[in-house]
């Protein structure tokens, strides 16, 4: 069985050497307004006939060059993949359990799709928050990229699962501290959107008076002189996140604590 050529980022550096032995993955974590979504490659197998089979999913990701960092590896896959460029990003943990590329079919995909004689591979994890709609789809298109629901991520390639499941752990950790799920949503927002982000995220109902309370304390949410438009219910307050304000005050920020 031969392994067409998904993680798209290695047919570009060849003329590069590439550093066989570690590389980056990103968990690239989205949201459509009602649920949190992960971008994911397709890993495709060719059979003796010629056909196209689908084998599973994989995270986007990469090994990096001798001519590169780490963060400038991460960027360029995020670049490769969604086209854009400055989006959030945090590197979250190192993956390397001596046989975490163990598995027979991961192995042989790895020394097809980089001609390398692949062992071992350590990770380093990042993930990414980015909105859906930013995200241009003729560069989805052309890497065979799917926003996956994040309960639906479960046939996954090497140890992805784990690493997503820690991805989201770390996001849950980070949301009690810093505004980190303003990336997620629109640049105008209502705080009802805010709070089922949130409750997306956290996996558990947030009390409304509580929420609206802790949310509306902060001076870098901004309230807008608009409302909603073509609701069927009564339209709500739109408000904006206001990134400067936020960096000029975050030593006075002491989180949400929800």
């Amino acid at each position: 069985m031969e392994f067409t050529i998904l993680s798209f980022t290695f047919t570009k550096i060849y003329s590069l050497k590439l550093n066989p032995h570690i590389s980056v993955d990103c968990v690239i974590i989205g949201f459509d307004g009602e649920k949190l979504k992960v971008l994911l490659l397709k890993r495709i197998a060719n059979d003796k006939r010629d056909k196209k089979h689908f084998i599973d999913y994989k995270l986007p990701g990469d090994f990096i060059t001798d001519e590169e960092d780490l963060n400038s590896a991460a960027n360029r896959v995020l670049k490769d993949l969604t086209g854009l460029e400055n989006i959030y990003l945090n590197q979250f943990k190192v993956f390397g359990k001596p046989g975490r590329v163990s598995k027979s079919r991961d192995l042989k995909w790895l020394r097809e799709t980089t001609g390398l004689p692949i062992e071992r591979v350590v990770t380093v994890a990042y993930y990414s928050l980015i909105r859906i709609d930013q995200s241009k789809s003729q560069f989805l298109g052309k890497t065979d990229a799917e926003w996956i629901n994040i309960e639906e991520a479960t046939n996954l390639s090497f140890d992805h699962a784990e690493i997503l499941e820690s991805g989201l752990s770390f996001l849950r950790r980070k949301l009690q501290f810093e505004p980190v799920g303003m990336e997620l949503l629109p640049e105008k927002f209502t705080l009802r959107q805010l709070q089922t982000l949130y409750e997306i995220i956290l996996s558990r109902k947030l009390d409304n008076r509580n929420f609206r309370k802790k949310v509306l304390k902060v001076n870098y949410l901004l309230a807008l002189e608009e409302k909603e438009k073509n609701v069927a219910h009564k339209p709500a307050q739109l408000f904006s996140f206001n990134k400067e304000l936020y960096k000029n005050n975050f030593i006075q920020f002491e989180g949400f604590q929800f």
